[in-house]
This record gives structure tokens, sequence and C-alpha cells, in this order.
């Protein structure tokens, strides 16, 4: 009998913000467990070390510095994975920004940048992908929402909050749109996740706000990480459509 651990060993896996945080805990976990893994960031110095230290784990892996942003990246990372093994079966779109503050701070600047990273950045990765995964018959896409997806983070996290309502939707949009074709989407929706994130507010009362709740809730990064391979492993025709996790402590 097949075991689960199957579904996941010599598949090909993009994760995205690969560099720190729950990205690199997702490209650990499933280079752990046999996957082939792109790791994606625009940190290259830390995209090498982990890359390194997976290869001496006995795992494979290769790095792809990477704007999100920036479509033009997402179509090389795509082209670069295809070059180094073949195919594409995973796309875990994780990288994301949030910089927090009320929107009478009229931190526009930010507001793009968020919207660019959050929104574009989940769009460019799929329409890097996609093309592939249909042409191959099967594929998974994974885009990490947040809770502040299923809630607006208000006072501070409206904008946020607007990119994560935007993923949701798209993803769910998506799979009804790919689902017929062999594709499978799946929703991860963190709460208070230990990572860079929280360090994303230049506002300095909210920053502070964001520093206490995460000291008094966060969970590792770990937790999201065996989610997403939790999903990944199933069998081909089980599509896990949305996990919500958050500390047992977090009321939001």
């Amino acid at each position: 009998m097949t075991s689960v651990q199957d579904n996941i060993k010599g598949k090909v896996a993009i994760v995205t913000g690969a560099s720190s945080g729950l990205g690199e805990s997702t490209a650990r976990h499933l280079a752990a467990r046999g996957a082939k893994v792109v790791l994606a960031a625009r940190r290259t110095d830390r995209l090498d070390k982990v890359v390194a230290e997976i290869r001496e784990a006995g795992g494979e892996a290769i790095a792809v510095a990477t704007d999100v942003a920036k479509r033009a990246d997402l179509d090389k990372l795509a082209a670069a994975t295809v070059e180094a093994f073949g195919r594409i079966d995973v796309l875990v779109n994780n990288a994301g920004v949030m910089p927090l503050s009320p929107l009478d701070k009229l931190k526009v600047d930010e507001w793009d940048r968020t919207i660019d990273v959050n929104i574009k950045g989940v769009l460019y990765g799929i329409a890097a992908v996609l093309p592939r995964m249909q042409a191959q018959g099967s594929g998974h896409i994974v885009n990490v929402a947040s809770i502040a997806g299923l809630k607006v983070f208000t006072p501070i996290g409206t904008v946020y909050s607007a990119t994560k309502h935007a993923v949701r939707a798209i993803s769910e949009g998506l799979r009804v749109e790919v689902g017929n074709s062999g594709l499978r989407v799946t929703i991860v929706s963190p709460g208070a996740v230990e990572s860079e994130l929280k360090f994303g507010s230049s506002d300095a009362e909210s920053a502070a706000g964001v520093k206490a709740f995460y000291d008094a809730n966060q969970i590792p990064s770990d937790s999201v990480a065996r989610a997403i391979v939790y999903a990944v492993e199933q069998p081909a025709n089980v599509d896990i459509n949305e996990v919500v996790l958050r500390p047992v402590s977090q009321e939001f």
C-alpha cells in the first residue's frame, strides 16, 4: 500500500518567501519528506545557507533570487525550476508583508507594497506555474492567507486584511476553475506565527502593539509547515481546500 509520505517524495515544490519564517520551515519539511525544493526570496545569502543545510541533510534544493512583486522574476523562477527538475508539482505562495497602521496615517507607499506583494505576487506566481500544471494534468497551488482574511484586522490592519481576503477569493475561484483538470488549491490561514512578518510596521504605536500581541500568542513557524505538508501529502483526488490554524490562546 502506498503511504501518504510517498505522495510527497519526488515532487518538485517551489516555496516563495523561503529565506525565513514559515517559508523556510515549509521548504525544510518538504525536503525532509523527499520533495525537490526550489527556495525563492530576495535575500540570496540566506537562501544559499538554507539550501546548503537541506543538501547536507540529504535533500535536493536550489535557490532562485525572486521578488514576487515583479512578474518577470516569477516567470524566471518557474523556468529555473523546470530547467533544474523538469516539472512543477507544487507552488507555495508564501511571500508576504504586513506593515500595519491605521488608515489615517496615510502610509500609501506601504499600502502599495502590501498589494504588490500579497495580491499581485500571488497572481504572478499562479500565472507562472498554471500553464505547466495544466499541461501535466496535475499540480497543487498552496496560497498562504491569514486569520486577517477571515475577519478585518482593525484598526491597524485594514489594508493587510483586504489583501488576505483577496487571496482567499482568488484561491476559491482558482479551485473551481481548475478542479476538473486535476489541479488542487489550498488556502492556509494562520494566526500569530513566529516569523519576521511582525516586524513590518513603520508606525511605532502599531509596531509595539503587534509585538506585544505576538509575544503573548505566537506559535512556531513549523506549525504552518506541518499544515502545508498535510495538504500536499493527500492522494491526488483529495483537495484540502482550507486550513485555519491559530494559537490556542488567540481570540482574534
